[in-house]
């Protein structure tokens, strides 16, 4: 039996089994990163328009208190 053979090919494996597993590391690394990106800040235009949705609906459960 070619002893150099086997060992050359165990090397070979073992090289591309190391490669295949750093590329899978870093693509799972790029998608957590990608995945816990926060929300952006709401605009100063949604803010106004949250709190006038607020204060409509507080008026309508005045007038119908009062």
């Amino acid at each position: 039996m070619n002893y150099g053979v086997f060992i050359q090919n165990i090397f070979d494996f073992l090289i591309i089994a190391i490669a295949i597993f750093v590329a899978i590391k870093l693509i799972n690394k790029l998608r957590r990163e990608k995945e816990e990106a926060p929300a952006a800040a709401p605009t100063k235009e949604v803010t106004l328009l949250t709190e006038i949705r607020d204060l409509l609906k507080i008026t309508k459960i005045i007038k119908r208190v009062g």
